[in-house]
């Protein structure tokens, strides 16, 4: 739209100070012709733009011009470049959205503050997806993404991980959450709000059926609930271990959450070895969960996880024998 890029225009000049009139047609894929006519559209409407003439001339405002159609101060707009997510926005399909917000953030800043600004930017990156493990392809992200932020409902093919593996739903998608590089959908359906995994979305069929959200849903306060319900659906059981001196000292290099945190909270045995309660899932997760640890780790309880790491050890031994 026009008056889109009117805006752009002028926060460019704002931010940059000086631009010739193919700098600014580059910046936004336009014309020079459009330019031209933009320009004296800016300066009919009251905007004190002129342009310097010569091999260094280009397109300024008149010096201390600032305009506050952006409506943020300079604390708030210097705070926001600590939160910005260029992957997650790519991913949404913003990536046009991000930059112009990007822009209006830049021009709400005095030049020292434009500069500080810059400097946090250089200085914090926010990288979402775990160690060792790439972001997720989700095809259907940018989708379901134009259906939350329009009520529309989707019909969706979804794989889940019981039978039947292959499922046909139709979902009120009331929010997404990225959590560890994974897109997570929340929506509503005939049995309630559920939580689906992007990148299991198999097919997707938009529709033009709109929806209407619950007035009292908050999408933070469901999914800090889903977590909490999650962890207690997931861990099924405790076992008592041994953790030996030589590991329990550098728990920091070790990824086992829950193991860590019991290490750091307990009081070592005069040898320097801990005895922790930790929570497991299953016998068969525990046992090839703790085994990677060898003879670092010893299983006191239950009789059942001991037994079944003593199991693969034996399976293992055959194999390699």
């Amino acid at each position: 739209m026009r008056s889109s890029r009117l805006l752009s225009i002028l926060l460019l000049l704002q931010t940059r100070r000086r631009l010739t009139a193919r700098e600014l047609a580059d910046e936004l894929e336009v014309s020079l012709r459009t330019i031209y006519r933009d320009v004296e559209a800016l300066a009919a409407a009251g905007v004190p733009v002129y342009a310097d003439q010569g091999r260094a001339g280009g397109y300024r405002l008149v010096e201390g011009y600032r305009t506050r159609l952006t409506g943020l101060t300079e604390q708030e707009a210097a705070a926001l470049f600590l939160v910005g997510m260029p992957g997650a926005a790519a991913a949404l399909g913003l990536t046009a959205e991000t930059s112009a917000a990007e822009l209006k953030l830049l021009a709400a800043l005095a030049p020292d503050q434009r500069d500080r600004a810059g400097r946090l930017k250089n200085r914090f990156h926010l990288d979402l997806p775990a160690w060792y493990q790439d972001a997720e392809d989700s095809p259907h992200l940018s989708a379901i993404a134009d259906a939350v932020l329009h009520d529309r409902r989707v019909q969706v093919r979804y794989r889940r991980w019981e039978e039947p593996r292959e499922v046909e739903r139709v979902l009120e998608p009331y929010g997404l959450v990225l959590k560890n590089g994974s897109w997570y959908v929340v929506a509503s359906t005939p049995g309630g709000l559920r939580t689906y995994r992007v990148s299991n979305i198999l097919e997707l069929t938009p529709t033009d059926e709109a929806f209407e959200r619950a007035a009292d849903f908050h999408l933070a306060d469901f999914w800090q609930h889903h977590l909490t319900g999650f962890d207690r659906l997931r861990f099924t059981g405790d076992a008592v271990v041994r953790v030996a001196a030589r590991l329990a000292g550098r728990m920091y290099d070790v990824s086992y959450p829950t193991l860590v945190k019991a290490v750091a909270a307990a009081t070592p045995e005069p040898d320097g070895s801990v005895v922790v309660t930790i929570p497991i899932e299953s016998i068969g997760n525990a046992a090839a969960s703790l085994s990677r640890f060898g003879d670092a780790v010893e299983v006191l309880e239950p009789p059942e996880l001991r037994a079944e790491i003593a199991e693969l050890a034996r399976r293992i031994l055959r194999l390699y024998s």
